[in-house]
């Protein structure tokens, strides 16, 4: 069979003929026709069944979203004296009462080793890992600045040829930049961990304190990040929780709950009636609402729905 001619126009006349061979169609029909047949339907996709959910420690929390779900992000965001601690010690206790190894992440190195014994936690099944300040504090001399800054050849002739009021918003600019430097080294130190031990695969919960980390700071890791946490830890029992100001990862969280203190409940314990203050009162617990503002354990759109419960200093007995 002899070259079949394909025929152009391209203007008016004006065309040109291209010879094409007639093995070319059946060739191109039959690689398109294995690569459709290489693909599953979508009524045989394996369907991925619900993640495990276990105790949070907090029976008002496990009635508001069933638990906490294994292979997931969970994340628990409020601000300061809003019970996110209680929550992130609730859960860390009650793993470690399983018989879980669990691991903390504490990006800003605030955690009381005898609250977090107190709160019953088993320290002996409890990784800690702190993040410390990886910046030299002498890189951020204020003196030695000024001085480079205006070419002085020393700090005292800078004082000189500066106004105090200069003066004060300089120092306040170069803490910023020192206390920003700061955080972003402790950042990539939470990033790299984490990396490392969603790797290992052998944890019950890590959880991550980033309570303290400025609201900004937070936002500034990137979605990419967490992403790859939801890849790596989806086929493995670990529950990734992660404590924060606000939310920040996204669409990769599974369960997003806000934590509020609502009503503070100040009161004098009985161990130190003998002993009562005149200027201050003690704070021995306070009450807690948590809002569940997202649930994708199920695909379904969840309501705003709240609970409320109790948490009482470990002092208060």
């Amino acid at each position: 069979m002899g070259p079949v001619l394909a025929h152009w126009g391209v203007g008016p006349g004006r065309s040109f003929v291209l010879p094409l061979r007639s093995s070319w169609a059946p060739a191109a029909h039959g690689g398109a026709m294995a690569r459709l047949a290489a693909l599953t339907p979508a009524s045989r996709l394996e369907v991925r069944p619900a993640p495990e959910m276990v105790s949070s420690g907090i029976r008002e929390l496990d009635a508001l979203t069933g638990g906490l779900p294994r292979g997931c992000i969970t994340e628990v965001c409020g601000p300061a004296s809003s019970g996110r601690t209680s929550v992130l010690l609730a859960g860390l206790a009650e793993a470690t009462q399983r018989g879980e190894v669990c691991v903390l992440v504490d990006a800003s190195d605030a955690l009381d080793p005898a609250s977090a014994a107190a709160a019953g936690i088993e320290m002996e099944r409890l990784l800690w890992v702190r993040c410390r300040e990886a910046v030299p504090s002498s890189q951020f001399s204020v003196a030695s600045h000024r001085a480079v800054r205006w070419n002085c050849s020393s700090p005292e002739e800078r004082e000189s040829r500066c106004p105090a009021h200069t003066l004060r918003t300089e120092n306040r600019e170069l803490r910023t930049a020192r206390e920003r430097r700061v955080w972003e080294s402790r950042l990539e130190q939470v990033l790299k961990v984490t990396d490392l031990l969603l790797q290992s695969n052998g944890f019950g919960m890590i959880a991550l304190d980033l309570g303290d980390v400025p609201a900004g700071g937070a936002r500034r890791i990137p979605l990419a990040s967490w992403f790859r946490f939801r890849r790596a830890v989806e086929r493995t029992p670990t529950v990734l929780l992660v404590i924060e100001q606000e939310p920040i990862a996204g669409s990769c969280s599974s369960v997003v709950m806000k934590v509020s203190g609502e009503k503070k409940l100040s009161a004098v314990s009985s161990q130190l009636a003998g002993n009562r203050l005149t200027h201050a009162e003690l704070l021995d617990q306070f009450e807690i609402t948590a809002e569940l503002s997202r649930l994708r354990l199920d695909r379904k759109p969840v309501q705003s729905v709240t609970a409320a419960f109790r948490s009482r200093a470990a002092w208060a007995g």
